[in-house]
């Protein structure tokens, strides 16, 4: 069996990435939804999304010498940006393979933390085979985007954020890309209050970890279509795989016309800037209608979207 993160790990992360990581506000948005909602910003983190946690709660724990060498990534923009700007506050030079397809406003962002952007492909697979060759070639560390004990229990730090914001919570609403940030969030959440149900979003063009439990296995897709970038890897992690089967209710799927008008939705109501990555959970929770007593928490993973990608959707919506 998979050993899973513990309650013990995820506080011991939490006291890491306290040093760059923001406790992101709670915002209450039920009166523009008609329901019970509440937004998890991690779009308000340092580097745009909910990434850091993981990213920096992992470099900080590699050895000197591993971080004087270096580190490496694959990603399609917000994992890379963050193990960039850990790297550059933990004094370690990084390296971050991303799609030739990667969005602009990402691949800026992963240079102003410093790091070096090589583009290969435009699938998770080949950006994670470029990585592993250039890590072998200079003796880098890899820093995977989510299936990592380190990186979920980094993530799984906005999960206890929740709880402590919100004790009465009864719903989380959570993207799911390789299911880093659901897998860490789950288990902070059913390790502390089990009765509180946690539901995974994915596109429909992309529903890797729905196929996986489906199948009983993480399985790959043929490839995944979606204007979600970062929800794209067209297999689920074997760690992120059996912390979901473990702790996860129910995972459902959205549409990127839903996805879309959720970022619209966000932007015209909340004054939140959203990617259509970091709006899938809003986008469920607004098409659902989750019927549960108690509040309901969409988590906004991540607001990395220039304003011609953002005006691009608005048309799309209209």
């Amino acid at each position: 069996m998979t050993p899973l993160i513990t309650l013990d790990d995820i506080r011991a992360a939490a006291n890491r990435v306290a040093k760059i990581a923001r406790v992101t506000p709670l915002l209450d948005v039920s009166i523009q939804a008609e329901q019970s909602l509440l937004l998890k910003c991690e779009s308000l983190q340092p580097s745009g999304a909910f990434k850091i946690r993981g990213a920096y709660n992992m470099v900080a724990q590699l050895t000197d010498d591993q971080r004087r060498r270096g580190v490496i990534t694959y990603s399609s923009g917000n994992h890379g940006q963050a193990m960039a700007l850990a790297a550059r506050e933990l004094g370690a030079p990084a390296v971050v393979v991303m799609p030739k397809t990667a969005a602009r406003i990402k691949v800026e962002g992963a240079r102003s933390f410093g790091a070096e952007v090589i583009f290969e492909g435009t699938t998770s697979v080949d950006r994670r085979v470029r990585a592993e060759r250039e890590a072998a070639a200079r003796g880098l560390t890899m820093v995977p985007p989510f299936d990592h004990h380190w990186i979920i229990a980094g993530q799984g730090t906005a999960g206890l954020e929740i709880l402590e914001q919100r004790p009465d919570v009864a719903a989380v609403i959570v993207p799911i890309g390789g299911g880093g940030l659901i897998a860490g969030i789950a288990a902070a959440i059913k390790l502390t209050r089990p009765e509180v149900k946690v539901i995974g979003v994915e596109p429909e063009g992309a529903a890797k970890m729905k196929a996986s439990l489906a199948a009983g296995t993480p399985v790959t897709l043929e490839k995944t279509e979606t204007i979600a970038d970062g929800l794209m890897p067209v297999r689920p992690g074997d760690l992120t795989f059996a912390h979901v089967r473990q702790f996860v209710d129910q995972v459902v799927t959205v549409t990127d016309l839903q996805i879309a008008d959720a970022v619209i939705w966000l932007f015209a109501n909340a004054k939140i800037v959203a990617e259509p990555s970091g709006a899938a959970s809003v986008a469920a929770a607004l098409t659902a209608k989750p019927r549960l007593r108690g509040p309901v928490v969409a988590v906004v993973s991540g607001g990395n979207i220039g304003m011609e990608r953002l005006d691009e959707l608005r048309k799309v919506v209209r």
